[in-house]
């Protein structure tokens, strides 16, 4: 299939994922379409089928993204030889820093999910499932040397996630607290939950 006069594949492709990224945060995925897309790229709709074959591709595409770009930042930060309360302190401010500058992105891995095929849900989930696992792997070699009382580590690594994505639904930048000092009182709150 010919591309359109002017484009380029590799200028292209990501302004397409951009703009969806954009339009699916703020409209919702179910209400956007494809010519809509195209229209904020400044292609004819017919262009965007030869960067991706549905919208559906297109979601699956922005949500694995995400979560594989999650995935390597996390890995390149951890030490699983040091000690798991530094290794608890690390996740807790790498978490809130990385997903803070990603809203689009969290709010559509989140929001999104229910709009997946059976089959590319169960590969974002899958994703998912590895950054939790890092988590309870921490809370675990806590729990081992004696660091942490968590008396259930999978329900303990769900809780924490879910108290450090509350942060993208509050903060901003320039308010009363800085990141800094954000990231600071969710480590004590976590520390103190897990504490042994």
């Amino acid at each position: 299939m010919a591309r359109t006069q002017g484009s380029h594949s590799d200028i292209t492709g990501p302004r397409i994922d951009a703009a969806a990224l954009r339009l699916f945060a703020q409209f919702g995925f179910a209400a956007v379409s494809m010519r809509q897309i195209a229209g904020e790229v400044g292609v004819q709709a017919g262009a965007l089928y030869n960067y991706t074959p549905d919208k559906q591709t297109l979601l699956f595409r922005l949500m694995r993204g995400h979560m594989e770009e999650l995935l390597a930042a996390r890995a390149a930060r951890d030490a699983p030889e040091a000690d798991p309360l530094d290794r608890l302190r690390d996740f807790v401010r790498f978490h809130i820093r990385f997903h803070l500058e990603r809203p689009d992105e969290v709010f559509i891995a989140y929001m999104e999910l229910r709009n997946l095929s059976e089959e590319n849900f169960a590969a974002i989930e899958a994703l998912r499932r590895r950054y939790e696992d890092g988590l309870e792997a921490i809370l675990r070699q806590g729990v081992a040397a004696g660091r942490f009382t968590v008396p259930d580590p999978k329900i303990a690594t769900l809780a924490v996630i879910a108290m450090l994505n509350g942060v993208n639904t509050w903060y901003r930048s320039g308010g009363r607290l800085t990141l800094a000092e954000v990231e600071t009182i969710y480590w004590d709150m976590v520390r103190k939950a897990v504490a042994a």
